[in-house]
């Protein structure tokens, strides 16, 4: 593998790769504010940021594995190819490319780097994909964004509430467009749910559920690993990978690769890793704005990462969808903090160990990506499940959306995508309040949406977050 050289870059180095970058538009014409339309049969250029684990999923669904488009830049941290991966990691995770090497091999015209700045100065990009730990991601996708690149970037969309907003107003007074990957928004169980209560069938909702019913996905006992420092391996930039946060020694599998979700300088728990695809149906369905207060429990209170377990308990406005007093409740880990009440459920009914359900007038209704949305009380519904809704599924089931290709071609017919950062923003704050709700738990938290602020100073100082001296940009000081 040849890289490019990329000897560390400065402040002002920075400085001077955007403005460059705007001159250099300049000469196209001004940035547009209006997304235009490129011509049909375009194969556009795209860079990523992140080749490896979730990045190597990313950066051939974008392109179709270079088929429909090409990737001409390659950004990463670990240049390996391949090596010894995480022992937690399940089997579709151990599966994608460690390090850059497959994603080199596969586009062998691609250039190389380690630093992002770097590789904005490229000039044949046309869109970048954010693949990186949750903290990197507004840092990339701004500086991306002021360059006029179209953006893609993993759930969740931003690490905090601030970055979330001011992601959305960029990206709106750029003309770029934009795209989150939660993936779930494009899956005919959501399209359906979403379908089905704005039909009506339940009624109106008076409180729903999102469950995540399942260990975290990180080392167990992982805050007590942090000890000492393990050599860093050959081709792994530590530097380039804490970015803005501070860094901290380097250590096996501790943080990169995968096991950063629990740490809260650079991840954002099992709510931020998850809360993106299957809290989406219900903003989504309900048209949920901002929550007017919120209050969390957890398993397990500590500084440096996220608990084991956690209610997190919203009250939003009422929508033409939802009653007064609606309650949207988050719950993860497998100790119930705050089980359903039982009376308000169907007889016999079970609650389910993952999804979102919607208690509705009428009934419940019970979501997952996969497959039809299940109402209860079943022989209320049937006429409707067998009739109705089994020909909706199916309708939908054909158009055989592709959540990854939906970006390009958004990009080529000059409109936005079904999660751009209007709408991901905004789900992206509703999921970032919540992991500030985990971190002053067992306290009401009046939410006032347009200050960006709680009626709680120590929740308030969690709504943006520090950025290390170097790696701080303009957009963000705001």
């Amino acid at each position: 593998m040849k890289t490019t050289k990329t000897a560390p870059m400065t402040r002002r180095d920075f400085g001077r790769t955007v403005a460059a970058g705007g001159a250099w538009l300049g000469l196209l014409g001004t940035l547009p504010r209006r997304a235009r339309a490129e011509p049909a049969g375009r194969r556009l250029r795209i860079a990523c940021v992140g080749a490896a684990g979730k990045g190597w999923d990313d950066l051939r669904g974008v392109s179709d594995e270079g088929r429909l488009h090409d990737i001409v830049a390659l950004c990463d941290i670990d240049h390996r190819d391949g090596g010894p991966q995480p022992p937690n990691l399940a089997p579709v995770q151990t599966a994608r490319s460690l390090g850059i090497g497959a994603a080199a091999r596969m586009f062998p015209k691609a250039k190389l780097y380690t630093d992002f700045r770097r590789m904005l100065e490229q000039r044949d990009i046309d869109a970048v994909t954010v693949s990186t730990p949750d903290h990197m991601h507004a840092t990339v996708a701004l500086t991306a964004m002021a360059l006029g690149k179209h953006v893609f970037v993993q759930k969740p969309m931003t690490q905090t509430v601030h970055e979330a907003r001011v992601m959305r107003e960029f990206a709106r007074s750029k003309g770029v467009i934009t795209h989150m990957g939660n993936q779930y928004r494009s899956s005919t169980g959501y399209r359906c749910a979403v379908q089905a209560i704005r039909s009506g069938v339940i009624g109106k909702v008076r409180e729903a559920y999102s469950i995540l019913g399942s260990k975290p996905v990180w080392l167990p006992g992982i805050r007590d690993l942090a000890v000492g420092e393990d050599p860093l391996p050959k081709g792994i930039h530590w530097n380039e990978w804490a970015g803005v946060a501070e860094p901290r020694p380097y250590k096996t599998f501790l943080y990169h690769n995968f096991n950063w979700r629990a740490w809260k300088e650079f991840g954002t728990g099992a709510l931020g890793d998850m809360g993106c695809h299957v809290m989406d149906v219900v903003v989504w369905a309900l048209e949920l704005g901002a929550p007017t207060a919120l209050r969390a429990e957890v398993s397990n209170l500590d500084d440096l990462v996220y608990p084991e377990a956690s209610t997190v308990v919203y009250e939003f406005p009422a929508t033409r969808y939802t009653h007064e007093g609606f309650r949207f409740t988050w719950s993860d880990g497998l100790k119930k903090v705050q089980p359903i009440d039982p009376g308000k459920l169907p007889e016999g009914f079970k609650v389910p160990g993952g999804g979102s359900l919607f208690i509705g007038d009428e009934g419940v209704m019970h979501v997952s990506s996969g497959s039809p949305p299940r109402l209860y009380p079943q022989e209320k519904f049937r006429d409707y499940t067998v009739g109705p809704l089994k020909r909706m599924f199916a309708d939908l089931a054909a158009e055989k959306l592709d959540h990854y290709l939906e970006w390009p071609n958004a990009i080529l017919a000059g409109r936005q995508a079904s999660s751009s950062f209007d709408v991901a923003g905004p789900l992206t704050e509703v999921v970032m309040l919540g992991t500030i709700a985990q971190r002053v738990p067992g306290r009401r938290l009046v939410w006032d949406a347009a200050k960006l602020r709680f009626d709680d100073p120590a929740a308030t100082a969690l709504v943006r977050r520090q950025y290390r001296k170097g790696w701080e940009i303009d957009a963000l000081r705001a």
